[in-house]
């Protein structure tokens, strides 16, 4: 199980090592708990990701890894 607070402030990198920026914020759908996007705020200019109010929202289900980073399927971003 992993706890929201948990992911505040973690660097989230792509699958590639390309350092995306830290986390923002993240969403939810409180109906069935489950976590919808991450928003990032950047540290690099990636091309794929959608920029909105100065952060990229990342959906959730390109999450490939969390441990000491978030780690992005930078694959999945394409076809996100």
């Amino acid at each position: 199980m992993i706890f929201a607070r948990s992911l505040a402030k973690k660097t989230v990198l792509l699958s590639d090592g390309t350092v995306v920026g830290t986390v923002y914020n993240i969403t939810a759908d409180l109906k069935t708990g489950s976590l919808l996007e991450i928003l990032v705020r950047p540290q690099s200019n990636i091309p794929e990701l959608e920029k909105e109010n100065g952060l990229y929202i990342i959906p959730f289900e390109t999450v490939k890894s969390i441990a000491d980073y978030i780690v992005i399927d930078r694959r999945m971003l394409r076809k996100a």
